[in-house]
């Protein structure tokens, strides 16, 4: 069904039903994304500060047949919270609602509205000596709506899971203003259909989640982290499961990093310390976080021991200060940002299974060969099958001269991932990027299926029009 725009007098109509202030023009922050390629569409905004308000937002919205794009923190990067053409959607900003409902220690639950940032739910947990475990470059500025709607990762998916995971119930407002409330604690409650995990990772195309109330984790007393330099990737994966059997359930991160990401940050961020005076072709960064009577050092040290004597890794440092630490994860968490100085060609965000991961690796740089000599960076979470896998001009050359290459490049990439098992969105989501690959690539019976939900509980077609599903 067609959309009309939320022009200036649908705003003044919605302003009426609100507290003052609730609707106002967008800002410049409420329609860009973190790597600039497009700058969204919307006039308005609403900055709702109770579920109640969402409600009548979302009403009005479905009365006029207003689009709505919902907004948490606008770190997603792939455009499921910007909307570049179509009519003017009103911008929905759940910044405001950030209270923090409750927190159950011993139950090892918190309950948030979803517009609390990551940080802030970190520091509540520690506060009651627990651990909110999702972790992630954008935690200061992410927001807990987002992350669940994206079904967000990070770097200790390997442990504690994705968000999805590590939530046990949402409240949210579904197309037509009503309210699912799904604001349970409970880790058992086989009650019929799985509505929180249809809205998570839905993206804003199903309702907007107003709240969640989230796993806490006890906090490990001994936490240890390395950066080990490994000979490949078979390598690397071969030291993971010697690490996972070492320390059963144990392993918080295990993170993969090509030797060409060091010769980026040696390029543009002489800032970044490195710890090894010359530059590996390939490192894993690991962390652990140990119980009481246990020392993460100690088996950090045992397991370097092991892995030298079966030529799995070749030189090693064992943080020895969370400042040292700090400097490990910061290396890792500038990668990105070096990736975006350079200037890359096509980016993939890419999941395979994890015995596969070495075959891709050692295949994927014949499949693009053929459009020319490429630089590419690779890294990301081994533990769980992410890779990020970054291609670059050659060193000196226009980057500009290859972008009309990037689609045929991407999908030789993505023909491969797909062959050998895997998908071509791991933790980014499909927001309205990759919209053409979810119908080149997804199951025609899972998308009937999809389809058929979103015409189910979104008839009109209001909420986040063209993300995931072309509108």
């Amino acid at each position: 069904m067609k959309l009309t725009p939320a022009d200036a007098a649908f705003a003044e109509g919605l302003s009426a039903l609100l507290p003052p202030g609730t609707i106002r023009l967008a800002e410049a922050r409420h329609l860009d994304e973190p790597r600039g390629r497009v700058v969204g569409r919307g006039g308005f905004v609403a900055l709702p500060k109770t579920t109640e308000e969402v409600v009548a937002i979302v009403r009005a919205s479905a009365a006029a047949r207003v689009g709505i794009v919902p907004r948490g923190g606008g770190t997603g990067l792939v455009l499921g919270q910007v909307m570049a053409d179509g009519p003017l959607p009103l911008i929905l900003s759940l910044e405001r609602m950030v209270a923090i409902r409750g927190i159950w220690p011993v139950e090892g639950v918190l309950s948030a509205d979803a517009g609390a940032i990551l940080a802030d739910l970190q520091v509540a947990a520690g506060r009651v000596e627990r651990i909110f475990p999702l972790t992630l470059a954008s935690q200061g500025s992410a927001r807990l709506g987002g992350l669940l709607s994206t079904n967000a990762g990070g770097v200790h998916v390997l442990r504690y899971g994705n968000a999805r995971d590590i939530c046990l119930g949402i409240e949210a407002v579904l197309p037509d203003g009503s309210v699912f409330n799904g604001l349970k604690r409970l880790r058992k409650d086989n009650t019929g259909y799985d509505l929180r995990n249809l809205l998570i990772g839905a993206e804003g195309t199903l309702g907007v989640i107003t709240a969640a109330s989230l796993k806490l984790s006890p906090m490990p007393t001994s936490v240890g982290t390395a950066m080990l330099t490994v000979p490949s990737p078979g390598a690397a994966l071969r030291l993971l499961a010697m690490a996972q059997g070492r320390m059963a359930g144990c392993v918080s991160a295990f993170e993969l990093i090509a030797g060409q990401g060091l010769g980026f940050l040696e390029d543009v961020r002489p800032d970044v310390r490195q710890p090894f005076a010359a530059r590996p072709d390939w490192l894993v960064l690991i962390e652990v976080g140990l119980p009481a009577g246990l020392t993460a050092d100690a088996a950090l040290e045992g397991l370097f021991a092991a892995a030298l004597a079966d030529g799995l890794v070749g030189d090693g440092v064992i943080a020895q200060s969370a400042a040292q630490a700090a400097d490990f994860w910061a290396l890792r968490e500038a990668l990105p940002d070096a990736n975006r100085r350079i200037g890359a060609i096509a980016s993939h965000d890419i999941s395979l299974p994890l015995s596969e991961i070495a075959g891709f690796l050692g295949r994927a740089p014949g499949v693009i060969a053929g459009f020319g000599a490429f630089r590419i960076n690779c890294f990301g979470h081994l533990g769980d099958g992410n890779l990020h896998f970054n291609i670059f001009p050659p060193k000196g050359e226009s980057r500009a001269a290859y972008l009309p290459l990037a689609g045929d490049i991407q999908r030789r990439v993505h023909d491969l991932v797909l062959s050998l098992g895997g998908s071509f969105s791991a933790e980014h989501g499909v927001g309205r990027l990759k919209v053409a690959d979810l119908e080149r690539y997804g199951d025609p019976a899972k998308l009937a299926v999809m389809r058929a939900i979103k015409a189910a509980l979104d008839p009109v077609g209001i909420m986040n029009p063209g993300a995931v599903l072309r509108a």
